[in-house]
C-alpha cells in the first residue's frame, strides 16, 4: 500500500496503518476495471465498453497497484493484456501475449475512469513486443518525483527477464532510468514491491520464479543487493506451485502484514488455482503464514478460477482504529481451457 495522502516522502509512513486489515473480506459485486471485449484488440487507453460485450479472454487486465494521491483521490496502475501480432489467442496464450501499463483515476476508490494515454508501452520499457507488468509506484526522496518498478519480459515466463524502473513528476509521463535494477542469468523475476525502512533504505520483495518471494536492499532505490534466505517459500497447500505478488502494510506497533498470491494444483489432472493468502512478521524478514486463504476463487463469477495479484487502499475517511480497507485483485473467470478465460480487476472490502 502506498498512501501519499498521509506522507508524500519516501518514508515508512506510506505503508503504515493503525489497524490490521484482517482476514475477513467480502467480495464486491462489480468489476473495478473490465477487460476489452474481443472485437477491440487495439483499444484506446481511455475506452470503456458495455459489460455484456463478448469477452473470451483475448484481452485482459491484471496487476492492479493503487496509490492514494496527496490531494485526494486514487490512481490505479494496471497491465492490459492484448494479442501480439501473429498470436491471436492473446491473454489465453500469455507467454506470447503483449502487455502495456495503463492507469485509471477514482475519487472514492470505487468508481474508476481510465485515463488517456499509455503509461508505459513494452517498447518503451525494453520488452519489445512482449510484456511490461506488475508496476510498483513509490515516492522518491521528499516526494517531488515518483519511481515505477516493473517486470520487463522479452519472451515467455521461462526465460531470463529483468526488473527495471522509470521516473515521473506527475505519475502520467514516465522516463526510463538507465540500466537494470535486478537481473540474474537463469532467473525469471516478477511482482516487485517496495517497503521503506526506518534506516533510510528500501527493501524490495520480489518473486523469484520456482523459489518463492525473496528480498533485496537498496540505499538509493537503484542498486539492489539480495538478502539471504526466502521470505515466503512455496511449501504450503495453497502456494505449492507459486508464491508471489506480496502486498505489505506496517501496522503501527504490531509488525507487518503481507497479503500474497498463491498458486496450487488440487490434483494431477486438474488445472491450477490461485488464492489470496496472508502472512505476518515482526521484522519483515521472517514470516508466519496463515493456514487458510483470505480470498478463494469462486464459486462462479469474475474469479471462478483464480483470485491473484492484489493491492490495498484505506477507504476514504478511515483514519483510525475503525479503519476499513478495499482490496483490488486480478480475477480469472475460468471460461477458457485450462482454467483460463477473462482476467479482470475485481474488488473486496474489509
Amino acid at each position: 500500500m502506498i498512501d501519499l495522502s498521509k506522507c508524500s516522502a519516501a518514508s515508512p509512513l506510506v505503508h503504515t496503518v493503525e489497524a490490521d486489515p484482517g482476514v475477513f473480506w467480502s467480495k464486491e459485486s462489480h468489476v473495478a476495471i473490465d477487460a476489452p471485449p474481443d472485437y477491440d484488440t487495439n483499444p484506446d487507453p481511455a475506452a470503456t465498453w458495455p459489460s455484456q460485450d463478448l469477452r473470451t479472454g483475448l484481452c485482459g487486465v491484471v496487476s492492479p497497484r493503487v496509490i492514494a494521491l496527496p490531494d485526494g483521490g486514487f490512481r490505479m496502475y494496471y497491465s492490459q493484456i492484448l494479442p501480439r501480432p501473429g498470436f491471436p489467442a492473446g491473454a489465453n496464450d500469455y507467454d506470447n501475449a503483449s502487455t502495456r501499463i495503463m492507469s485509471a483515476w477514482s475519487q472514492d476508490g470505487r468508481a474508476w475512469v481510465p485515463e488517456p494515454g499509455v503509461r508505459l508501452s513494452p517498447q518503451e520499457g525494453g520488452a519489445g513486443e512482449f510484456r511490461v507488468v506488475s508496476s510498483e509506484v513509490v515516492p522518491i526522496g521528499d516526494g517531488q518525483r515518483l519511481r515505477m518498478y516493473f517486470e520487463c519480459c522479452e519472451g515467455s515466463q521461462a526465460v531470463t527477464n529483468t526488473i527495471r524502473s522509470a521516473t515521473s513528476s506527475d505519475g502520467l509521463k514516465w522516463i526510463m532510468d538507465p540500466g537494470v535494477r535486478v537481473e540474474s542469468p537463469g532467473h525469471n523475476y516478477a511482482s516487485p514491491r517496495i517497503v521503506f525502512l526506518d534506516d533510510g533504505q528500501c527493501r524490495m520483495y520480489l518473486f523469484d520464479r520456482g523459489l518463492g518471494i525473496i528480498s533485496l536492499l537498496s540505499h538509493d532505490g537503484l542498486e539492489f543487493h539480495q538478502e539471504p534466505g526466502l521470505r515466503i517459500a512455496q511449501d504450503g497447500p495453497y502456494d505449492s506451485l507459486c508464491a508471489f505478488a506480496p502486498e505489505i502494510v506496517r501496522v503501527a506497533g504490531a509488525g507487518y502484514v503481507m497479503y500474497y498470491a498463491g498458486y496450487s494444483q488440487v490434483s494431477e489432472s486438474s488445472a491450477s488455482r490461485a488464492d489470496i493468502l496472508r502472512a505476518v512478521s515482526a521484522d519483515g524478514l521472517t514470516w508466519k503464514k496463515e493456514a487458510e486463504p483470505v480470498i478463494a476463487p469462486g464459486p462462479g463469477g469474475w474469479d471462478a478460477a483464480k483470485a491473484s495479484e492484489m493491492c490495498l487502499i484505506r477507504l476514504p475517511g478511515a483514519l483510525n482504529e475503525s479503519a476499513g480497507y478495499r482490496m483490488f485483485y486480478e480475477a480469472c473467470d475460468g471460461t477458457a481451457s485450462n482454467a483460463r478465460g477473462v482476467w479482470r480487476i475485481a474488488a473486496a472490502y474489509s
